[in-house]
């Protein structure tokens, strides 16, 4: 077992290790309060899904929309609500959630505490539809 401390780049096994400190956060042009960071996807060789990293700043809401592919979601920090469809659920770490393609969907962060989630999608094109 190799230990470092150094940022690492994919092996000869195409695996890869991204150290935090190498993600970019860029705000989300759809809403105030939001960034996003990509963790890993297939500029790293990640063949499948991308892995995306979110936060939602405290007040902050992300309006109705849909998008073209699923998203799995695992909440890391803060306590939000998530509307799905008809339905609001208020979330807080360790809760997980499956949002179908084409399913609309919303944040609110009503907290005085940010809110992080982790969101895995396949790679691909995503078409994103704002409803409202």
């Amino acid at each position: 077992m190799t230990d470092t401390t150094e940022n690492e780049a994919a092996d000869a096994s195409g695996a890869v290790l991204k150290r935090g400190d190498e993600i970019e956060y860029d705000a989300v042009d759809a809403a105030d309060g939001l960034r996003k960071g990509v963790l890993l996807d297939e500029s790293d060789g990640a063949p499948n899904f991308a892995m995306r990293r979110f936060e939602l700043a405290a007040g902050a809401a992300v309006p109705r929309h849909t998008n073209a592919v699923e998203h799995e979601q695992y909440v890391l920090a803060g306590e939000y609500v998530v509307g799905i469809g008809e339905e609001e659920h208020r979330v807080g770490p360790g809760d997980a959630l499956l949002i179908p393609a084409g399913v609309e969907h919303w944040y609110r962060n009503e907290g005085e505490e940010p809110g992080a989630f982790i969101c895995a999608v396949p790679n691909g094109d995503d078409e994103i539809e704002l409803v409202e």
